[in-house]
């Protein structure tokens, strides 16, 4: 079973390459006139806006077309009666033969207990005296929604379940509809749940600023938001954007790169310190003369992929949401990818029931996934600076405290924490939930007033 087969777990360990098959619902013909409509000749886009339309565009986009393919357990998966790994495993694939479908979330695999264990976080951090409003981020078949919904209304004080307002933001209106239908299984739910569907990136559809606090949770979304691509010659020569362009009399497409200019790159090389950790001269003019020559001596180019489409994201948040507490979830690292550049992603597509992995990324052409590791490390720096912590700006008000309390937790640290391990332990001890997603992590961010 190949990675994308499995696109949302962190198997690792699996080697073969066979999966469920999935038919291509775009023609070469229509990913020809993708590809070309996006990227024009007089016209260079930004990689950022070619992954986006890749992914996102609603004719062409990969997840337009293969919404369906995100699968829904009918029942959930009894791991205390499973032997153990290698039954789980058979179980496994059996479930992805019959269901014909690209991948099942964690959050399917294990409901409800992953949901719950996010709900059991939420609950022992949120502050109950005020109505509970969770907005989730890209809510897949709704199931993450339900079993939250239900493990409040069985578990907190009625008054908090009765007031609670949980808010799916899905630019699918496909998996909107079928987030309605999964959350309306207990009816008492919908009075407090509604669906926006709209692009969570687009600060205009959040309206005025909301002060009251709220939860945020994003399930593997990191992974699939737009990055951008930064190039430099060789070890010691300054960073350039990179942009794409179709090439003249051909459908083929070309980098081409420019010095820095967007602001959302800049911010995160910024972030990120590239240009002061690579050309650090460690107090010796010796040392920045013998890199000089050697970079001349062995040219390296370098590349670099930056999440700015996460950056825009905790932009708009912490505008729209000022006390918000946030729970994301998602890769940690990928496994085999062969495309070159710090924090690169894995470009896979299905046809006649095998994946391919590419070699570039200009091989998306809206049949392709494109999903990327998450820096976490980074993502904590983004999510401070985001919220008015930037503490190398000279101005008295950025000196005070870091805004959030965050934490980064592996997935089976959190689950330990707040989930039920017992309850996705097979009978000889294996459990998959915290055995095998060694590449997975959570990360939690908090508002906190202590900014002196």
């Amino acid at each position: 079973m190949s990675l994308l087969s499995i696109r949302k777990l962190p198997f690792v360990f699996f080697t073969s390459r066979s999966s469920p098959k999935v038919s291509s619902r775009i023609s070469p013909s229509s990913s020809a006139f993708f590809s070309t409509s996006i990227v024009g000749e007089e016209d260079p886009i930004l990689v950022r806006d070619y992954i986006h339309s890749a992914l996102y565009d609603p004719n062409y986009g990969y997840f337009s077309k293969r919404s369906g393919s995100v699968g829904m357990l009918e029942t959930s998966i009894k791991f205390n009666k499973l032997e153990g790994r290698r039954a789980y495993l058979r179980h496994l694939d059996k479930i992805y033969k019959q269901s014909d479908i690209s991948w099942f979330t964690p959050v399917e695999l294990f409901k409800p207990w992953y949901a719950h264990g996010i709900a059991e976080a939420i609950m022992r951090t949120a502050n109950l005296s005020v109505p509970l409003k969770i907005y989730e981020i890209g809510g897949g078949s709704g199931s993450c929604a339900k079993n939250i919904m239900d493990y409040i209304m069985l578990n907190a004080p009625s008054r908090v379940y009765n007031s609670m307002t949980y808010i799916s933001v899905e630019i699918s209106s496909s998996l909107a509809k079928k987030q309605l239908e999964t959350v309306g299984e207990v009816r008492s739910h919908l009075s407090k749940y509604r669906v926006e569907c709209r692009d969570a990136a687009d600060r205009s559809g959040w309206g005025d600023a909301d002060l009251q606090p709220c939860w945020v949770i994003m399930l593997e979304v990191l992974d699939n938001l737009p990055h951008d691509l930064v190039y430099s010659e060789n070890q010691v020569s300054p960073w350039q954007e990179v942009w794409l362009q179709k090439q003249r009399d051909s459908s083929n497409i070309s980098e081409i790169y420019k010095p820095l200019q967007d602001q959302l790159i800049k911010s995160c090389i910024d972030i990120i310190d590239l240009e002061k950790k690579d050309h650090t001269t460690g107090g010796s003019r010796a040392i920045t003369e013998a890199r000089n020559i050697w970079s001349k001596a062995f040219p390296k180019p370098r590349r670099s992929w930056l999440p700015t489409g996460c950056m825009q994201l905790l932009e708009v948040f912490h505008g729209a949401l000022p006390k918000m507490s946030l729970i994301a979830s998602d890769f940690s690292y990928l496994p085999d990818v062969r495309i070159p550049g710090e924090r690169a992603p894995l470009v896979s597509t299905k046809k006649d029931g095998s994946s391919t992995d590419y070699n570039s990324y200009l091989d998306a052409k809206g049949d392709a996934d494109i999903f990327f590791p998450t820096d976490f490390w980074l993502l904590e720096r983004m999510d401070h600076y985001c919220s008015g912590w930037k503490p190398d700006v000279k101005d008295e008000a950025s000196k005070k405290g870091k805004k959030r309390r965050t934490i980064t937790l592996g997935t089976d640290q959190f689950m330990e924490e707040f989930g039920l391990p017992t309850k996705t332990r097979t009978k000889d001890g294996y459990n998959p939930l915290l055995d095998d997603f060694t590449n997975t992590k959570f990360y939690i961010s908090v508002p906190t007033h202590n900014t002196k």
